[in-house]
């Protein structure tokens, strides 16, 4: 039987920049719907969801948003696995340091606000990011104690986490989580590669994570811009799953803008030449050991 291989589409993402430059970045919970069941049919088991203002298309975390994504999903014919984003409201943005002075621009709520949408609305699995980290001038707060919490509220409501770790330590942190039985086995890691704030996009950084995981592990991970489709090759190369979406990288190829379907296709291109499948949604259900939800 040939290697079955998890793709997951990340449908519009958290970042406002690119607005300016994709004039098809869904926004809208319509869109973001119609977006992540459009890439259900060119062949995505998972589809990662981010909210939206509809006005504005500036990022958000409202639940009423979230909650309308989720509906039309689980009421379409798709069976596709939903994974909401854990990832937001969680920045720290410092105007001064003497004296320290909290910016307006600060997102950072307790971890119960971080993921409120996940425990309520329960997808089948919800990002946890294990790092605390600079991108830029912005501080991504993950301390143990917020990351045990959410966790621990992910486990009470049946959610799974998807450890996301940008670089070698973020393993490390996960593996703390794990030893301390707040994630279940078997856990699911995704590395985040390329992002210019973490590990590059290289198979030697790919390598090296890839050994730093626990035995039991269930991974894969994706590559930003350029490095998107040449990051999937070498996941499948070496056992892993695959993300690719609008999230990650906006071109199909140099100066063409593209669509998340057509994203999958090419992962799906990539996946089936390099000898490997594609797994459905049941087949990556029973992969990952979620069930599904209704």
């Amino acid at each position: 039987m040939s290697q079955k291989v998890i793709v997951t589409c990340a449908v519009t993402g958290g970042g406002a920049a690119v607005l300016a430059k994709h004039p098809g970045i869904p926004k809208t919970p319509s869109q973001i719907a119609d977006a992540a069941l459009e890439a259900a049919k060119a062949g995505a088991a998972i589809v990662h969801i981010h909210v939206r203002d509809p006005d504005s298309g500036a990022p958000s975390n409202r639940f009423d948003l979230y909650e309308q994504v989720v509906k039309k999903l689980r009421d379409s014919a798709t069976d596709v696995i939903i994974n909401l984003t854990c990832g937001m409201d969680a920045e720290l943005v410092l105007d001064s340091v003497e004296p320290i002075k909290i910016g307006e621009a600060t997102t950072l709520k307790n971890p119960r606000g971080r993921c409120l949408h996940a425990i309520r609305l329960r997808p089948e699995i919800s990002t946890l990011d294990c790092a605390t980290m600079a991108f830029g001038e912005r501080i991504f707060v993950a301390r143990m104690s917020d990351l045990r919490e959410m966790a621990n509220l992910m486990r009470a409501a049946g959610v799974k986490p998807e450890l996301e770790c940008f670089d070698l330590g973020h393993i490390e942190t996960a593996k703390k989580l794990i030893s301390e039985h707040v994630i279940e086995d078997p856990p699911l890691f995704q590395f985040c590669l390329g992002t210019n704030n973490g590990a590059p996009a290289t198979p030697l950084a790919l390598q090296a994570m890839r050994e730093l995981l626990p035995k039991e592990a269930l991974w894969g991970g994706f590559g930003c811009s350029v490095d998107a489709m040449p990051v999937v090759a070498q996941l499948v190369a070496m056992g892993g799953n695959v993300r690719v979406g609008l999230e990650d990288n906006i071109y199909l190829r140099r100066g063409v803008l593209a669509s998340n379907a057509q994203l999958v296709d090419s992962a799906v291109g990539i996946i089936e030449r390099m000898g490997a499948s594609v797994a459905t949604p049941a087949e990556a259900r029973a992969i990952l050991g979620v069930e599904k939800r209704g």
